[in-house]
Parts: C-alpha cells; sequence; structure tokens
C-alpha cells in the first residue's frame, strides 16, 4: 500500500506505513505536514494504542520519527476533534566530524549541558568520584569549557584545582574567560607530559575518539603517572551527531547515513577492561554521550548522585 501525503488520514496510519511514506514526501518536497491525534489526550497509552480520538503515539515517537528522518519537528495548534497537525521539514546543513573546535567554529555554539540527560548523568558521574577539597581535576580537550560548569554544580561550594588541555589556543583563551579562577594550557592530550602531575579527577568528554589519540596509551598513561591512589576519571564518548540546530542520537561511521554504534561500542569496552583490570570499579550510564566512569575498588559509592 502507498500512502499520500494528501490522504486526509495520513499520519494516523501505522508506523511501517507511515514512516516510508514520510521519508518519499521529504525527499520530493522537502516538508511535509500531517493531521494525528493529539498525544496530550491519550497520556498513558503506548504507541499504536487506541485513544479517544483516534491511534495514539506520544510526543516521543514523534521527536524519534523526526530525527530517523533527519528533520525538524514543527507543531501545530490543536484542531477540532482532538487532533494536531505537525510539520516535518528536512534539515539544512550536518556538523558530524570534530575537525574544528576553535571559538568561532559551529561546534562553539553547542552547550551539552542544555541536554538534561547528558547533565544529570555527568554530575552523577563527577559525584561517584568526589575529588575531595582542593582536590586537583585534570580536564582533557575542553574546548572552550562548558561543561566545566558541571564541577560548581556537582560540588557547590568546594574548592578546586583544575588544569584544562586543548590544541586550539581560541578554544583555551575562551575557556580561560568563562572559568579565570582555572588554569589551561595548549597540550596535546596524546602525550601528556609526566610533571603535569598526579590528579583527583580526570575528565575527557568528546575527545578520546580524536584521529590523534591512542585510548590505549591515554588509559596506560593516566593511569600509571597522572592518577592520585585515590583517584578516578569520567570519560565520555559521543553517540550523536549535531544537526540543523539539534541532537540526533546515534554514533555514526564515516560514509555511513545510519547509526553504527560498533565503534563507540568497542572503545567503551576497551576502557572498561582496562579499568576493571587495573582495579577500578566501572559504571556506564548516558545516552547522547556515553560516560565511562571509574573510581578505585576500594572507594566507597556515594549516595545522592542527582541533582
Amino acid at each position: 500500500m502507498t500512502l499520500s501525503a494528501t490522504d486526509p488520514r495520513f499520519g494516523q496510519q501505522p508506523m511501517k506505513l507511515l514512516l516510508p511514506a514520510l521519508r518519499r514526501a521529504l525527499l520530493a518536497d522537502g516538508e511535509v505536514t500531517c493531521q494525528v491525534p493529539d498525544p496530550d489526550l491519550g497520556v498513558g497509552l503506548y504507541a499504536g494504542e487506541s485513544g479517544p480520538v483516534g491511534r495514539h503515539r506520544p510526543w516521543g515517537v514523534w521527536t524519534d520519527l523526526a530525527d530517523v528522518l533527519d528533520a525538524h519537528l514543527l507543531i501545530g495548534e490543536r484542531q477540532p476533534g482532538g487532533q494536531r497537525h505537525l510539520t516535518f521539514r528536512r534539515r539544512a546543513g550536518r556538523l558530524e566530524t570534530a575537525q574544528d573546535y576553535g571559538a568561532e567554529s559551529e561546534f562553539a555554539r553547542v552547550d551539552k549541558l542544555e541536554d538534561p540527560v547528558f547533565l544529570l548523568t555527568l554530575v552523577e558521574a563527577l559525584r561517584r568520584v568526589g575529588p575531595p577539597e582542593a582536590g586537583r581535576v585534570l580536564a582533557l580537550g575542553t574546548g572552550s569549557g562548558r561543561e566545566l560548569d558541571a564541577l560548581a554544580l556537582a560540588f557547590p561550594g568546594r574548592r578546586l584545582d583544575v588544569l584544562g588541555l586543548d590544541l586550539d589556543a581560541s578554544a583555551l583563551a575562551a575557556a580561560q574567560a568563562r572559568h579565570p579562577d582555572f588554569a589551561f594550557l595548549q597540550q596535546d592530550i596524546g602525550a601528556l607530559p609526566p610533571e603535569l602531575g598526579r590528579f583527583d579527577l580526570v575528565l575527557a568528554l568528546s575527545v578520546l575518539q580524536s584521529p590523534r589519540v591512542g585510548l590505549d596509551a591515554v588509559l596506560r598513561s593516566l593511569h600509571r603517572s597522572h592518577l592520585t591512589s585515590g583517584g578516578g576519571l569520567v570519560l565520555g564518548f559521543p553517540n550523536a551527531r549535531y544537526s540543523g540546530g539539534e541532537l540526533s542520537y546515534g554514533a555514526r561511521l564515516r560514509n555511513f547515513e545510519r547509526p553504527d554504534l560498533s565503534l563507540l561500542m568497542a572503545d567503551v569496552a576497551q576502557a572498561r577492561r582496562y579499568l576493571n583490570k587495573h582495579g577500578y570499579k566501572v559504571f556506564v550510564t548516558g545516552k547522547y554521550e556515553v560516560l565511562v566512569t571509574a573510581l578505585p575498588a576500594a572507594a566507597r559509592t556515594p549516595t545522592g548522585l542527582e541533582l
């Protein structure tokens, strides 16, 4: 059966028919509007169940559908009969590669702490490690330093000695302006010098899969030369791309249209295996960024991790 976007019931068909029909319509016209039962009127029903005004789908289903179609979702006003108009519009432009993290780059616009899942899981991970008062924190690949805001949220009132490393001078300047009490250094994280010393917390977000970074070598260097006996790590592996102002789920391999999580899973497993082998308790959390949190096996896991 072939659906037409002009059909008045377009948008209320089974997903196995609706998804390919929407994809065809977007490829042809770049935008398509359909009328669907208002998700607000079927709260508590599962997707596909019959609701008071038709086939129910929660808002999360529609946002996921827009994501897999690489489209923006625009929500119209409530219509008579408990219906809503939804418009799917193809996204323009994708931000997929990490070639430039400078202060004027496209990536500099991104504030990961606006993702509530990332915010909560990062604060939880930081509190698991729990550096002490005046503890030393090493942040690898800081960029403009936005994610370092989470330290004050995780440890309100706690004084920390923070050193941030990055290769991009403009990003470091932005990070220094944002965090004048922290120290920043232009440094290749693939070759950390021993004179950096040891730290109670190492934070590395979305940087360990960079082409010039060897994951095993960095883990070995951190474990042997840069962690205190009670220190821990929070390592972030991206599982998303940025597309047209939106966060799109799933790690992409080069030249793959759809997400392929094989490299992500291999890197997470490698980090977890190495850290377990060397006596750390390891937690794996997150969604759009998978966090590997490691703390010494003898450490007590704290309570009250959430905001």
